[in-house]
């Protein structure tokens, strides 16, 4: 009911700003907007795993192509009492992952080459319990259409920055002002578009630690992917630079870059707070390392 809630909130609140960018920069196309808008809603929810994928030029792969991947998601699938996601693989050097997908039946679990290179097996697995912990909460809706609505509104605000920059000459004083004040609408939208995902997505990434760590049944292993994952953001650029997906991932793509611009615009809590979670429940519950996680 609350992740219900949430997308309902989610989509309210970015279809206004889709839509009040077109009405600030063009009120004779109002109507058009909206029903953009609708439409970019209703595509959003039916293929945002598609389109999140195609964004970052993943790969699906089958069990014969990653056998061990495959199995890894399957045991924890089967842990979480969810239908096994499809399996998919992007080209990037730099170690992260994400899951997206409308619900469990639809989930799709994406790993860059990258962390494949860098993480061991039981970290790997802790890191795929955390996206099948996505899954599972059913939160995972949310954050991709939030990833392609912000997309999309990133890109209209652009064009329409363009146009109000090189064709509000030939306009009269009374319409620069309206193309003024629309300019900045389309400024700001992208940002506050930004916001909306941000906050969102700090919000569930404990849950998903907290949740991944108990399907893995090894907090630490996650811990210790958790770090090796930002150390990697920082020191290499992701070849799939999509600001709008950000919050979807793991850890921030692009923790390099933000790192100086503070919490408030951060994607994700502090790593160093997700850590010290997940190893106070690791201290806590005293949970012995499953042996298949070796």
């Amino acid at each position: 009911m609350l992740n219900q809630a949430k997308t309902v909130l989610l989509l309210g609140v970015l279809s206004a700003i889709l839509v009040g960018i077109g009405g600030a920069v063009a009120p004779g196309s109002l109507g058009v907007f909206i029903v953009l808008a609708v439409v970019m809603n209703v595509g959003a929810y039916f293929f945002s795993d598609r389109i999140v994928l195609r964004m970052h030029g993943a790969k699906e792969v089958d069990a014969n192509e990653a056998p061990e991947l495959h199995r890894m998601v399957e045991e924890l699938a089967q842990a979480a009492n969810i239908p096994k996601p499809r399996v998919a693989i992007i080209e990037d050097p730099q170690p992260n992952a994400f899951a997206t997908g409308r619900n469990p039946k639809h989930g799709v679990v994406a790993v860059t080459t990258g962390i494949l290179g860098i993480l061991s097996r039981r970290e790997l697995r802790g890191v795929l319990a955390h996206e099948i912990a996505h899954i599972q909460h059913r939160d995972i809706l949310v954050s991709s259409i939030a990833a392609v609505l912000g997309s999309a509104i990133s890109g209209i605000a652009q064009m329409l920055q363009f146009g109000a920059l090189f064709g509000g000459s030939s306009q009269d004083g009374e319409e620069e002002g309206g193309g003024g004040g629309g300019l900045a609408l389309a400024l700001i939208a992208p940002i506050a578009a930004m916001l909306v995902q941000f906050g969102i997505s700090r919000s569930r990434e404990y849950l998903a630690d907290e949740g991944g760590a108990k399907l893995s049944g090894d907090p630490e292993a996650l811990a210790n992917a958790l770090l090796k994952l930002h150390h990697a953001a920082t020191a290499i650029p992701t070849e799939q630079p999509v600001p709008a997906t950000a919050s979807l991932f793991i850890v921030n793509p692009f923790a390099g870059a933000l790192q100086s611009l503070g919490r408030w615009f951060s994607t994700h809590p502090p790593v160093e707070e997700r850590v010290r979670r997940l190893l106070e429940l690791a201290a806590w519950s005293g949970t012995p390392v499953p042996s298949r996680a070796i």
